[in-house]
């Protein structure tokens, strides 16, 4: 079930040799139930540490960010985490796979996490694969495949736990255009078919200009 998600006033900091550098500087947005948001703007703005923020990878350092009726400031980190293993689906520009396991194996990984039994684990990680068009490459290990069918098997492992949301992080920045094209589609029609909340960080405008809003972001600030 897709989640809105409201962020207020966010502020981050990080120490950086003995000061402290405002990366977000009161970021302000919502994002309703099924939309898919491109999030757009030079390097060193912001746009991955609010990627993480909401992704619950880190904590604000002030500001509150809220899934459905759910404050994530609210939660221990035993429960954030848990939170974030259900709710929300990743997908990175470098992919993150492990090397020595298969395609099947790397998707298998976010269900045997949350101890789910091996067999259901393997049929649902196999099913998810062929969603995105690799069910004759499960076995393949990462060096096997291509980047953009390393990053298909990112975009499986993403979906296959069924989060409410979906975070890319310059998931075409590193393939070529074509690749960059079709894994773009692939997202856009995931977006549709489960309604998936999804916030999507990237540097080509044209892409972004797909989505069904495009916000850009300036100094750690949001210029929508």
């Amino acid at each position: 079930m897709s989640q809105e998600i409201r962020v207020r006033d966010v502020w981050k900091s990080f120490p950086r040799d003995g000061e402290r550098v405002e990366v977000l500087k009161g970021v302000s947005l919502t994002i309703a139930p099924g939309e898919l948001v491109a999030v757009v703007g030079p390097s060193g703005v912001g746009k991955s540490t609010l990627l993480h923020l909401l992704g619950a990878l880190e904590r604000p350092t002030s500001g509150e960010i809220v899934y459905g009726e759910t404050a994530l400031s609210t939660l221990s980190d035993a429960n954030l985490a848990e939170f974030r293993n259900r709710q929300v689906g990743f997908v990175f520009q470098f992919h993150h796979l492990l090397p020595e396991f298969t395609a099947l194996e790397n998707v298998m990984l976010p269900l045997l996490i949350r101890r789910a039994a091996m067999g259901e684990a393997k049929a649902r990680a196999q099913s998810f694969l062929a969603q995105v068009g690799l069910g004759e490459r499960v076995r393949h290990r990462p060096g096997e495949l291509s980047g953009g069918e390393q990053q298909r098997v990112a975009l499986a492992r993403a979906l296959v736990g069924e989060p409410a949301v979906l975070l890319a992080d310059e998931p075409t920045g590193n393939l070529d255009s074509k690749t960059g094209e079709e894994v773009f589609e692939l997202l856009r029609q995931i977006n549709r078919e489960r309604r998936l909340t999804s916030l999507l960080v990237t540097h080509n405008e044209v892409l972004a200009g797909r989505t069904d809003r495009l916000l850009r972001m300036l100094d750690g600030r949001m210029v929508e």
